[in-house]
C-alpha cells in the first residue's frame, strides 16, 4: 500500500535564503494527525489553523527541507496552501464524488 505521495507546488515555498522549494512528499494522514490540532490553543482561538498544523504533520519533505514546521506552512502562498489542502483530501480519499453521493442519497429514499 502506498503511504507517501509526491507533489509539486504551483509557486513554492521561498526560504530565508531566497531558495524556492516546490517538490515535496506528503504521507497519508492518521487519526492522531487530526486529533492533535484540536488540543492546540491556536486552533481553539482560530479553528482554521487546524489545517496549518495538520499539513505540517503530514508533509514529510518540501524541497531540501525535512522539518516542516507550522511557520513554513504559514509562509506558503495562498495558491500553494489551497493546492495542499486539495491534495490532502485526494490522497486520503476524503472527497466523495458527486455520482457516488447521489447513489447514496437515492438508496436512502
Amino acid at each position: 500500500m502506498q503511504t507517501e505521495f509526491e507533489f509539486i507546488l504551483p509557486k513554492g515555498y521561498v526560504d530565508e535564503d531566497g531558495i524556492v522549494h516546490r517538490k515535496g512528499v506528503m504521507r497519508l494522514s492518521r487519526a492522531i494527525d487530526e486529533i492533535v490540532p484540536l488540543r492546540d490553543p491556536r486552533v481553539k482561538s482560530n479553528p482554521a489553523y487546524a489545517t496549518v498544523i495538520i499539513l505540517s504533520r503530514v508533509i514529510v519533505r518540501l524541497g531540501a527541507l525535512e522539518d516542516i514546521s507550522t511557520v513554513v506552512i504559514e509562509e506558503l502562498f495562498a495558491c500553494d496552501l489551497n493546492y495542499l489542502q486539495q491534495f490532502y483530501r485526494k490522497i486520503n480519499d476524503l472527497e466523495i464524488e458527486t455520482e457516488s453521493l447521489q447513489k447514496l442519497e437515492t438508496r436512502g429514499t
